[in-house]
């Protein structure tokens, strides 16, 4: 049974007229009749007495009548939801970042932002343990709509959207800060550059994560060979904070997570500013992403930021 022939015999029911009831329904009126024909075959049951002017239902007709028009009600309510539904999935902002991005930047900057201009994004928790491309294969396969991240020149993988069918913000500035725990004096257990005879125990980040590239890239350019021996690798900055903190060695961190630590007292910089690693926080998107919600997020952003500046 088809759903349009239950419209079909609501038509006929209100104007008691297989023409008329045709010209509503935008058919011949062949087709209409041989519709309500087949209506009454599935049924099998007579609808419609046709031995009177005008038409009338038989008895099964009007129980017909009352069950037809409550099943096309609630699939035209419920079309109505379905719609709504859509619209609402297809206006929603997906954001996918690092762990450490959202821990350190995405809570205190932009969610007060978009609470500020009333959008909600809908943030991808399982964004916070993916490797470095899985973020921009996200981005390139439509999966999300933006992607916040750490941009340096030596962050290879990101490249692939510097196509011109991508375009980015630089939305704030960070720096990558060697850290030591410090000693009974208050001084950093370990210091840069360290001592052949006895390498400074190193806490990394693996390859293919987004902070280990820039800081492969930083040590070979300074004047000072850095005399490292790592000792363990991860992939998220929190991981490496907790063991720099315990004393275990000396790591690369983003200085937004490590601003309280620091103020403690218990972990202390490693390296004069030549150590220091400055960063760029990006936002990523694609230009023909027409989500209206992520326009409107995008140009505001915009604008805060040609007329305040950096999101610091």
């Amino acid at each position: 049974m088809e759903i349009r022939w239950l419209e079909d015999f609501i038509a006929l029911a209100k104007t008691r007229h297989f023409s008329r009831a045709a010209d509503e329904q935008n058919v011949t009126q062949p087709t209409f009749s041989r519709r309500i024909k087949l209506l009454e075959e599935e049924m099998r049951v007579t609808l419609i007495d046709r031995n009177t002017l005008p038409l009338s239902l038989t008895p099964a007709g009007e129980v017909f009548l009352q069950t037809a028009e409550l099943i096309t009600r609630q699939i035209r309510d419920t079309k109505e939801c379905c719609q709504e539904i859509r619209k609402q999935e297809e206006s929603q902002v997906r954001f996918v970042t690092t762990q450490t991005l959202f821990l350190s930047f995405y809570k205190d900057m932009i969610e007060p932002f978009c609470q500020n201009i009333e959008i909600d994004l809908d943030i991808n928790m399982k964004s916070s343990s993916w490797l470095g491309n899985d973020f921009v294969n996200a981005l390139v396969n439509q999966q999300s709509d933006i992607m916040m991240c750490y941009w340096h020149p030596a962050i290879n993988f990101i490249r692939t959207l510097d196509d011109e069918q991508y375009e980015h913000l630089v939305i704030a500035k960070e720096t990558l800060i060697p850290c030591s725990a410090t000693d009974q004096t208050g001084e950093p257990k370990f210091t840069l550059p360290g001592a052949k005879r006895k390498p400074l125990p190193y806490i990394g980040y693996y390859e293919n994560s987004f902070l280990q590239p820039v800081i492969h890239h930083h040590l070979q350019r300074q004047r000072d060979i850095p005399q490292l021996q790592t000792l363990s690798e991860n992939y998220h900055s929190v991981s490496i904070k907790a063991m720099v903190k315990e004393g275990y060695g000396i790591g690369w961190i983003p200085h937004r997570l490590m601003m309280d630590t620091l103020n403690y007292g218990k972990v202390a910089l490693a390296g004069e500013e030549n150590w220091h690693i400055p960063l760029e926080i990006r936002l990523y998107r694609s230009k023909f992403n027409q989500n209206p919600n992520l326009t409107q997020f995008w140009e505001a952003l915009k604008q805060h930021i040609a007329r305040d500046g950096l999101l610091n």
